[in-house]
């Protein structure tokens, strides 16, 4: 088998680098406390491709960090897509999986029930061999290497093909941006999972391409946040969600040292960004961008109200939303934010999302606003306000809310946000809920929300 993927290396026009290493001993990985070099980490990619089965596509399921890099690597080397569903829930694997006939799933745990066609990763016993190292491996820079699906947050998840050379254009601008706050070196510790785009390129295309050391984890608890940092040599940075770092904020637990954090998925609330900034002394990026366009900007929350295009980024906005021309897009992409340019357009300020825009009575106001007055509500843990389907005889379409507040009842929480808000805009059903239906980013898939909603209704 290891003659397939050579060959298909060997008759590629344009190749790139699958991993750069200025050195075959410098450190990918820190897994189980232990530092794994380039050269073992090739070798495992190696043994794991020469056993894969001929496919166009795989679905990588893989948890353990590492395991992901290795499987990510070795389907890529086979020529094939890594396909990243929106969650690894049963029903969304075998949706992406429907979508692409004759697909295998690959990780590395065993599961029960497993989706059809599921390979369980070997063993990684693989050791380097002496001058493999010289020769790295390289893939077609057109290569599809991954077919991203988004979240669901605002409908039905979509498709999103990236090719190894949009992959690369897209790590230059994180890492720039990075490097600039950081210095030339610093390991990554992420609490996002390696299937979604942001930590595809944070946790995965950073190691693989830019020299950076990542942990092999994905902690979730505060103390498992904690005890991963410990286990990774400074400089360090913390790739995290909103979510996860008011939990952190609020566990009140020491953090070893952090060179910067490194928010998105989420609009961040400057309460909270000041709040991590003061606590784990270390700056709050932000990062924006999407399934679609990968990351094309990025701002220091605290001190900065405009976002910093990446070199090379362009926008140009629209009626409907916001055109995005970047190094990793072979074309432009019509994203539905609606932003106004700074003077010299290398920067812009998000004014809402053309979707989430509300217009009654002649008055307008946004759904994220909406959102952000009522999860500042003392009391209120987390929350959203959203759009319900279909509109009333005038067209106008009524918004819910949801809402975490153990201490609170629904008629107080109203009251306060009526303080807020124009009545005009006060959400009816507004309804207080143990838990928001997250998935593993934070987001709140559309589908979810309406179904707790409808489950508090019956």
């Amino acid at each position: 088998m290891a003659i397939v993927y050579d060959t298909f290396q060997r008759e590629a026009p344009q190749r790139l680098a699958l991993l750069h290493a200025d050195t075959p001993g410098r450190v990918l990985a820190w897994r189980d406390g232990e530092p794994v070099s380039a050269a073992q980490f090739l070798a495992h990619v190696r043994q794991v491709a020469a056993a894969l089965p001929g496919a166009g596509a795989a679905v990588n399921l893989c948890e353990d960090r590492y395991a992901f890099l290795v499987a990510f690597c070795a389907i890529a080397l086979r020529g094939q897509a890594n396909l990243l569903p929106s969650s690894r829930a049963p029903q969304a694997v075998d949706e992406v999986m429907a979508a692409h006939p004759g697909c295998y799933a690959l990780g590395e745990q065993a599961l029960d029930p497993a989706p059809a066609g599921y390979h369980r990763l070997p063993a990684l016993s693989a050791q380097p061999v002496d001058g493999e190292t010289d020769d790295w491996p390289q893939i077609p820079a057109e290569q599809v290497v991954a077919i991203g699906y988004t979240s669901g947050s605002t409908g039905a998840p979509s498709a999103n093909a990236k090719t190894w050379r949009s992959f690369h254009a897209s790590n230059a601008g994180n890492l720039a941006m990075l490097r600039a706050a950081v210095g030339e070196r610093f390991a990554v510790v992420a609490t996002v999972p390696p299937q979604h785009m942001y930590g595809m390129e944070m946790s995965v295309l950073l190691p693989l391409l830019g020299g950076v050391g990542v942990h092999a984890g994905r902690p979730f608890f505060p103390a498992d946040v904690a005890a991963a940092l410990a286990q990774a040599p400074a400089p360090r940075v913390l790739v995290t969600t909103p979510v996860h770092l008011r939990a952190l904020v609020e566990s009140g637990i020491a953090l070893p040292p952090l060179a910067a954090m490194v928010s998105a998925t989420a609009p961040m609330p400057v309460e909270l960004a000041q709040a991590a900034e003061q606590r784990f002394g270390a700056p709050l990026l932000e990062v924006f961008g999407s399934t679609e366009t990968c990351v094309f900007a990025s701002r220091r929350t605290t001190t900065e109200e405009h976002w910093t295009l990446y070199a090379g980024a362009q926008l140009h906005p629209q009626p409907d939303g916001t055109q995005v021309d970047a190094p990793q897009l072979d074309a432009p992409r019509l994203l539905p934010d609606i932003v106004t340019l700074t003077a010299d357009g290398r920067g812009f300020r998000l004014r809402g999302r053309q979707a989430d825009m509300l217009e009654i009575a002649g008055k307008r106001a946004s759904l994220g606003d909406l959102t952000r007055r009522l999860l500042a509500i003392p009391g209120v843990q987390d929350g959203v306000v959203f759009q319900l389907e279909g509109g009333d005889a005038l067209g106008v379409h009524r918004i819910a809310a949801l809402a975490v507040a153990p201490e609170l009842d629904e008629h107080a929480i109203l009251e306060a946000l009526r303080r807020a808000v124009d009545p005009v805009f006060l959400p009816r059903p507004l309804l207080r809920v143990a838990v928001l239906p997250r998935n593993e980013t934070g987001k709140l898939p559309r589908a979810a929300l309406l179904e707790l909603l409808a489950r508090h209704h019956a």
